[in-house]
């Protein structure tokens, strides 16, 4: 798919692309199909060499590409009769956070994720995926429907954090996603956790407690976005490449530390550049872990999923 927004570390690609693009307009008047076709090829493996040694902060950009696929888009493309649940029946709903019931592979689920917008208009409507306390409190509600119905939860993290306002603060945001952290470390079905695009601190983890965790290649998760640890630790923005490479947020960082389970992988390029085909693989994925818990007991499966948090940070030496 066509990319509005082009990244300085692909500007070599872009380059060449226009290079083609000028070639083919002149191969109307001569042929140099095999000069085009040589250019192309270099292309791929210049996409290739590019994209498969990126550094943190690049992957960190990539993440927040404003044509990647968002939580609707997954829904969407990989569930089929969804039905959206609104409101968390205490305040208000909140765009910020989507979620209801949907079918994978002929089997039930509860869906629920960040959404972001799309254009300035979209994004003020969603917040910007930034949930406010009552976004939690809804989620908190769809997974309770979950429990009583007995279905599977699969939750989509892509948020930049919880919204900081005072108005969000006022309404108890730090208790909404404190209660979240311990109702799904008690719920009674199997959950599995996408992070699909930003992983920022409590926002991401307030729906981000599972028994499997699953991070797409591009995507990031840690404590603290790279801008605001650079501005905490240098009173700057401008150290926010060095930021990223000590948060050690990427999929492989996180799949080295047993944070994650697994590394879902993307197109070559992000997956913005190929929505299908990521959709294809996600959808994939999920169905395969759903297999895992086609028979399981809820005690051992809470059990299971409070050591797996227990032993995160844990260190010896």
């Amino acid at each position: 798919m066509a990319n509005k927004l082009t990244f300085d570390f692909e500007k070599p690609i872009f380059d060449l692309e226009q290079k083609i693009a000028e070639m083919r307009e002149l191969g109307q008047q001569i042929d140099i199909s095999k000069e085009i076709s040589d250019l192309e090829g270099k292309i791929e493996d210049l996409k290739k060499d590019i994209y498969k040694n990126l550094n943190r902060w690049q992957k960190v950009q990539i993440a927040r590409h404003p044509d990647r696929p968002f939580s609707l888009d997954y829904i969407k493309n990989c569930f089929q009769d969804f039905v959206e649940i609104f409101g968390d029946r205490k305040f208000k709903d909140d765009p910020a956070i989507i979620g209801g019931f949907a079918t994978i592979n002929n089997q039930s689920v509860m869906v629920v994720g960040h959404q972001k917008g799309r254009d300035t208009k979209s994004n003020v409507y969603r917040n910007f995926g930034m949930p406010n306390p009552e976004g939690y409190r809804k989620a908190a509600r769809l997974f309770k429907l979950a429990e009583k119905f007995k279905k599977p939860i699969i939750t989509f993290l892509d948020t930049p954090g919880a919204f900081p306002g005072l108005e969000a603060e006022e309404r108890g945001q730090a208790e909404a996603i404190a209660s979240n952290l311990l109702l799904m470390n008690q719920l009674r079905v199997p959950i599995i956790v996408v992070v699909i695009g930003e992983g920022a601190s409590g926002g991401a983890i307030g729906i981000g407690v599972g028994d499997r965790i699953l991070m797409l290649e591009n995507a990031w998760y840690s404590v603290i976005s790279p801008e605001s640890c650079s501005s905490i630790l240098w009173r700057s923005w401008d150290y926010k490449e060095k930021a990223a490479e000590a948060l050690k947020l990427t999929a492989d960082d996180l799949k080295s530390l047993n944070v994650i389970d697994e590394i879902i992988p993307e197109p070559l390029g992000g997956a913005h550049y190929n929505h299908e085909q990521m959709f294809d693989t996600l959808k994939n994925s999920l169905i395969k872990e759903l297999e895992r818990f086609k028979k399981y007991n809820p005690d051992d499966l809470i059990k299971k999923r409070h050591n797996k948090f227990f032993e995160m940070g844990v260190w010896s030496e």
